[in-house]
């Protein structure tokens, strides 16, 4: 992936020197739109990347994936700037598309006039972590011959839990708090209740929609509906595709009543839940004021106001 980088980037920049700097290229109202979608490991967000790179061509965006270094969702400050000017400037690459797994970034903090639509897709907190723990030992469906960090580990999630494990204890049930609350750092201090709050401030003032894993085909017919720039043909694409785009973890077992009742007994899974329950109601509110159902399906609504009253009157 960074060869490819590099690649594009001398591309660009062979472009720039025989063509002259660019600095002048205007870019349509229409086009001058990024998307940064900063996922959250184990959401479904590689199922979700994959509609975006199918349609990427036959909707005319770019796609590019932010890879940090041992998939730190932290950059540092001169990243930040150099990331902040990337997206703002980056004229080749509008209308784009950003994801990698990186913290929220508040682009007000440099100046930026117009700022990026950030989306995002959450999950239960406990499935969330019992997915990534057969993740890191088995790996999934999409790359099966990748060699996983707990290769060769054998024990359950619930032998985890029962033997006080770390990679099963509940402070790493904290990732999707600090995932939203950004780049701070009381955001990822386990357990801040400061953080909690502002999750939950950008997930409402911020975010342009904020999906569930477990409701992905409605999120995606959402986003479908009110940005069709990006995402027209994304509903039918997830429902029929000939390639499966949901990626699957590879001898997952469920958890026991039992593991499940221990680590809700935390109080760092209390406040992820909080969270994860304060994300899916609003994303059920904002749906149900965007579809109706009829006959066990879902429907768009159609545009629902109008002008009146318009004066001065035109001769």
């Amino acid at each position: 992936e960074r060869a490819i980088a590099r690649h594009e980037v001398r591309e660009i920049e062979q472009r720039h020197t025989v063509d002259g700097p660019r600095q002048d290229v205007a870019v349509d109202e229409e086009d001058d739109v990024v998307i940064i979608y900063n996922r959250v490991p184990k959401t479904a967000s590689t199922s979700f990347t994959n509609i975006a790179y199918d349609l990427c061509a036959k909707n005319k965006y770019h796609v590019l994936h932010i890879n940090t270094t041992k998939n730190n969702p932290v950059m540092s400050l001169q990243d930040q700037v150099r990331f902040v000017k990337n997206v703002t400037s980056w004229k080749e690459m509008k209308p784009g598309f950003y994801h990698g797994h990186v913290s929220y970034l508040d682009f007000a903090k440099f100046g930026v006039k117009k700022k990026p639509i950030y989306i995002n897709v959450i999950r239960d907190p406990i499935e969330r972590l019992v997915s990534y723990y057969y993740f890191l030992r088995f790996g999934d469906d999409y790359r099966p011959g990748l060699r996983r960090r707990k290769q060769g580990d054998k024990k359950t999630f619930d032998e985890c839990v029962a033997a006080g494990g770390s990679d099963c204890a509940p402070e790493k049930l904290w990732l999707q708090i600090p995932f939203f609350c950004g780049h701070s750092s009381e955001c990822w201090n386990v357990g801040s209740r400061w953080a909690l709050e502002q999750a939950k401030y950008n997930l409402i003032n911020e975010y342009f929609l904020v999906g569930v894993t477990e409701e992905l085909e409605d999120f995606i017919m959402l986003l479908e509906a009110a940005l069709p720039r990006f995402f027209r043909g994304a509903t039918e694409l997830y429902r029929t595709g000939k390639k499966s785009h949901l990626r699957k973890t590879t001898e997952k077992k469920l958890p026991t009543k039992e593991t499940i009742a221990k680590l809700q007994q935390s109080e760092i899974w209390k406040m992820e839940n909080e969270f994860y329950e304060f994300a899916l109601e609003q994303f059920q509110f904002v749906r149900a004021h965007a579809v109706r159902e009829k006959d066990g399906e879902l429907y768009i609504l159609a545009q629902n106001f109008f002008y009146e009253k318009i004066y001065p009157k035109s001769n």
